[in-house]
C-alpha cells in the first residue's frame, strides 16, 4: 500500500504551539500513522462532511481530510474535547 502524504494547515501548526510539548508528540505520532493507515478503526467519520475523519489522541481529537485519489491526508485541527462533571 503506498504512503499517503500528510499536510497540515497553517492555522494547526499556529495551534500546536500552545499546546504543552508532550501532547503535541503524542499528536503527532498519532498523525504520523495516517501516513500508512488513513482510515484505522478507531477513526470516526463526521457527519454533514463527505471526507472528513477524526480521531482521538487523549482528551484531544484530531480532525482530518482524506484524498484517496491524490493520497493526501489534510490536517484540519485538533482541539480539545471539554469535560463536564456533574456536582452531586
Amino acid at each position: 500500500m503506498a504512503r499517503y502524504k500528510v499536510i497540515l494547515k497553517p492555522s494547526v501548526e499556529k495551534d500546536l504551539r500552545s499546546l504543552p510539548r508532550e501532547v503535541v508528540a503524542r499528536v503527532f505520532k498519532r498523525i504520523e500513522t495516517l501516513r500508512d493507515d488513513p482510515l484505522p478503526s478507531h477513526s470516526v467519520k463526521l457527519s454533514g462532511a463527505e471526507q472528513l475523519y477524526r480521531i482521538r489522541v487523549g482528551e484531544y481529537r484530531v480532525v482530518y481530510g482524506l484524498d484517496k485519489g491524490s493520497k493526501q491526508v489534510t490536517i484540519h485541527w485538533p482541539h480539545i474535547v471539554a469535560v463536564i462533571q456533574a456536582t452531586a
